[in-house]
C-alpha cells in the first residue's frame, strides 16, 4: 500500500510506500527527489558563470567569496552522489546538473584569487584563509565520482587549471584535526585520473598516519589530538578514508579501515532516536542528516553490523526527520540550525551554504537501486527495541535508550573540545560538549543561559558565580551484557572566571548510573572550601522530565532559559541545590510510567516503573560507599579510587 507523499518547500516527494518502508514511507525515489529539489533550489543563487553559489544569509568568518565556493562545492557533492548512483542517468530530475558544474569549474579556476564575479579563492593555510581547503575535498570527491560524465569531457586547459587549484590543498597547512583528510581526498582524486606524484603520495600517507594516531578503539577516532568525539567520526574520519579505499579498489586499505567502520556502527547506530533524529551533540550540527553518512558507507562497502532494512530505517528516518521539521526554508534552502534556523547551534565558520555538508547523507545513493538497502523491508531502529544501556569505553560514552518512546540519551564522561595545548578558559565553555547528558529530543541551553544537565560550584566569596566544565577526564564505564544496567564516570576541574580565587586540588568526580529510563547522577567534590554551594540541573525540554534529590540536595524552583534550545524557543530547567562533598539526584526524560520522585535525602519513594526497570531506585550512604538500590540489585559507588560494584540480592 502506498500513500500520498506531498512534499516540502522546493521538494516534491513521491507517494509514501508503507509496505516496503513501514517506519518512514521513504524509498530510494524519495532520496532522489530530495536531492533534486535541494539542488534546483540552491542553483537559483548561482553566479552567471556558475562558479559561486551565493546563498542568502550572514557571511561566515571566511567571507562571502569563500561562502560562495562552499555553495558550489557542497552542492556538487550531492550532485555527484546523485549522478554516480544513477550511472549518469538522472532522468527528468536535473538533466542540466553536471553541465552547470563543469561550467562553474572552468569559471572558478580561470583566475583564482581575483576579486571578480567568478574566481575561486586560493587555498592557503589554516587559520586565516584555509576554508577553501575544506571545499577542495568536496570538489575533488565530486570529480572522482562523476569522472565519466564530467572530468573526462573537460578540455585539457580546464583540467590543468583545476589540478593547479586543487594542489593548493597539498601545499598548505590544514587545521590539526580531520582537515588532514581533505588533502588526502584531493590526492586520491588526482591519482585516480593519472595525475599522481610524490606530492599526492605524501598527502595520502600523512593523512592516514595521523588518522591511525587518532584511533582510540571501540569504533571511535578522536578528532585530532585530545578527546573530541562527535559526529565528525561518521561524516569525516570514517567517511573519507573508507570511501577513498572503496573507490580505489584498495583491498589492503579496506581491510584496515573497514572493520573500524563496522565497530563504529555497533554503537553509533544506537544514537538515532525512534523519530529518526540523530543525537544532538557536538559541533557542526547544522549538517543534520550527514549524520547518516557512516551508515550509508557501511551499506555500500559491506562493513556494517546492520541489516539492510535497519540501515535504511536509520538513513530515511534522519532525512525525513529534518524535512518534516523545517530544515528547508520557503525557498527550499537548508537553513542554518537544526529543525529551522537556530543561531546557538552554529559556529563562526558557519555560512549560508555550510548546511549543505548534509550532502554526505546522499552517499546512500551510491548503493545500487537493486541492493537490499533499497529492496529489503524496513525494520525498526536499534533504539526502538528493548531498553538498553551501552558503555563505549574509548570516547567515555554511556548510551541509554528506551524502546517505548525511542528516546536516546548520551551521557558524556569522555568527550570535550579542549586541545591538549590549550588551557581551560571559562569563556571558552562549549555547551555542545560540556554537558553531562544529551539526547535525540532535547538540545543544550545556549551559552548565555543557565546550563542544563550540569553540576556547578559557587565559591563562598563569589556566591553568584557558577563554575563550568571544560576538560573531561574519564574514569571508566561499563554495561551489563544484557544491556539492562550501565554506568560511566569522569572527573573535571571546576573552572571559574578570571579574577576568581584559586582553589588548589579542587575537583568534581561524577558517576552516572542508568537502568530503563532512570538516571542516577552522583557527584563528589574534593577540595572545596567551607561554604561552597553546589547546583545540579536536569533536562531542558517540553517533554515530561523530572530531577529529584536522592542525597545531599534540595529542590529549588526551575531556572529560566529564554534563549531556549534547538528544540524549543524557551526552556525551563529543573534544578537542585546542596553543599559538598557528596550529592546524588534522580533524573528522567520522556514519557513513561516512572515518576522519578525521591523522598529527600537517602530514599526514593519506591513507586513508579520506568520502562520496565522497576520502582525508582534510592540511595544509602555509609562505610565509604554510596549504594544505589534498584529492584533486584544494588550498585555500590566507592571512591579513592572510584569503583562501581554490583551486588545481587541473596538467593
Amino acid at each position: 500500500m502506498t500513500g500520498p507523499g506531498g512534499g516540502v518547500a522546493g521538494v516534491l516527494l513521491p507517494d509514501f510506500d508503507w509496505e516496503l518502508s513501514p517506519r518512514t514511507g521513504f524509498t530510494r525515489a524519495h532520496w532522489e527527489a530530495a536531492a533534486d529539489g535541494m539542488l534546483r533550489a540552491a542553483w537559483r543563487w548561482a553566479s552567471p558563470g556558475g562558479a559561486l553559489l551565493d546563498l542568502p544569509g550572514r557571511a561566515s568568518v571566511s567571507g562571502v567569496r569563500s561562502d560562495g565556493l562552499e555553495g558550489y562545492a557542497r552542492t556538487f557533492l550531492a550532485a555527484a552522489f546523485r549522478t554516480a548512483g544513477a550511472g549518469g542517468e538522472v532522468g527528468e530530475g536535473t538533466p542540466w546538473l553536471l553541465e552547470r558544474y563543469a561550467e562553474g569549474l572552468a569559471a572558478g579556476t580561470r583566475t583564482p584569487g581575483r576579486a571578480d564575479a567568478e574566481s575561486w579563492p586560493l587555498i592557503l593555510d589554516h587559520p586565516g584563509a584555509g576554508q577553501p581547503m575544506v571545499e577542495a575535498a568536496s570538489v575533488a570527491l565530486g570529480l572522482r565520482l562523476t569522472r565519466p560524465w564530467l572530468w573526462d569531457r573537460l578540455g585539457g586547459d580546464v583540467r590543468d587549471r583545476a589540478e593547479e587549484w586543487l594542489r593548493g590543498a597539498l601545499r598548505h597547512t590544514p587545521a590539526p584535526n580531520n582537515w588532514y583528510l581533505f588533502p588526502l581526498t584531493v590526492a586520491g582524486f588526482l591519482e585516480s585520473v593519472g595525475r599522481g606524484d610524490a606530492e599526492t603520495d605524501a598527502a595520502i600517507g600523512r593523512g592516514l598516519a595521523l588518522l591511525d594516531g587518532w584511533w582510540r578503539g571501540d569504533g571511535w577516532y578522536a578528532d585530532g589530538d585530545g578527546r573530541a568525539f562527535d559526529h565528525y567520526n561518521g561524516w569525516a574520519l570514517h567517511l573519507y578514508p573508507v570511501l577513498h579505499a572503496h573507490l580505489a579498489g584498495d583491498a589492503r586499505l579496506l581491510e584496515r579501515y573497514g572493520p573500524r567502520l563496522r565497530a563504529h556502527l555497533e554503537s553509533f547506530a544506537l544514537l538515532f532516536g525512534g523519530d529518526g533524529a540523530p543525537v544532538h551533540f557536538g559541533r557542526s550540527l547544522t549538517y543534520r542528516f550527514a549524520a547518516g553518512a557512516a551508515v550509508a558507507l557501511g551499506a555500500l562497502t559491506g562493513h556494517t553490523p546492520l541489516g539492510p532494512g535497519v540501515s535504511r530505517r536509520l538513513l530515511s528516518g534522519a532525512l525525513r526527520y529534518f524535512l518534516d521539521r523545517g530544515a528547508l526554508d520557503a525557498d527550499g534552502l537548508l537553513t542554518l540550525g537544526w529543525h529551522g534556523p537556530h543561531d546557538a547551534s552554529l559556529q563562526n565558520y558557519s555560512g549560508p551554504a555550510s548546511p549543505y555538508w548534509a550532502s554526505k547523507g546522499f552517499a546512500a545513493l551510491l548503493v545500487p537501486a537493486g541492493d537490499p538497502l533499497w529492496t529489503a523491508r524496513e525494520e525498526e531502529a536499534p533504539s526502538e527495541g528493548q531498553d538498553r544501556a551501552l558503555a563505549v569505553a574509548a570516547p567515555g560514552f554511556l548510551v541509554q535508550t528506551t524502546g517505548s518512546d525511542g528516546v536516546v540519551r548520551l551521557h558524556n564522561h569522555g568527550s570535550d573540545h579542549v586541545r591538549p595545548r590549550e588551557g581551560e578558559a571559562y569563556a571558552d565553555e562549549d555547551p555542545l560538549y560540556a554537558r553531562f547528558a544529551y539526547s535525540t529530543v532535547s538540545g543544550p541551553c545556549a551559552a548565555d543561559n543557565v546550563p542544563d544537565n550540569h553540576v556547578a560550584l559557587a565559591l563562598p566569596t563569589r556566591p553568584r558565580t557558577w563554575s563550568v566544565r571544560r576538560r573531561v577526564h574519564p574514569l571508566g564505564c561499563w554495561s551489563s551484557p544484557d544491556g539492562r544496567f550501565g554506568w560511566a564516570a569522569s572527573w573535571h576541574r571546576p573552572v571559574f572566571p578570571p579574577g576568581s580565587p584559586e582553589v588548589p586540588s579542587l575537583r568534581v568526580e561524577s558517576v552516572t548510573l542508568v537502568r530503563g529510563r532512570w538516571e542516577v547522577r552522583v557527584h563528589r567534590v574534593v577540595g572545596a572550601p567551607p561554604g561552597t554551594r553546589l547546583r545540579v540541573t536536569g533536562w531542558a525540554t517540553e517533554l515530561p522530565t523530572a530531577l529529584s534529590p536522592l542525597w545531599g540536595l534540595a529542590s529549588t524552583g526551575p531556572l529560566r532559559a529564554p534563549h531556549g534550545t534547538a528544540f524549543v524557543r524557551w526552556a525551563s530547567v529543573p534544578a537542585l541545590v546542596g553543599e559538598p562533598p557528596l550529592v546524588a539526584a534522580l533524573a528522567t526524560l520522556g514519557d513513561g510510567d516512572g515518576d522519578g520522585d525521591g523522598a529527600g535525602d537517602g530514599a526514593g519513594d519506591g513507586e513508579g516503573d520506568a520502562g520496565g526497570a522497576g520502582p525508582a531506585p534510592y540511595v544509602r550512604v555509609g562505610a565509604g560507599a554510596l549504594s544505589v538500590v534498584w529492584a533486584g540489585f544494588t550498585a555500590l559507588v566507592r571512591f579513592d579510587p572510584l569503583v562501581v560494584e554490583q551486588e545481587e540480592p541473596p538467593g
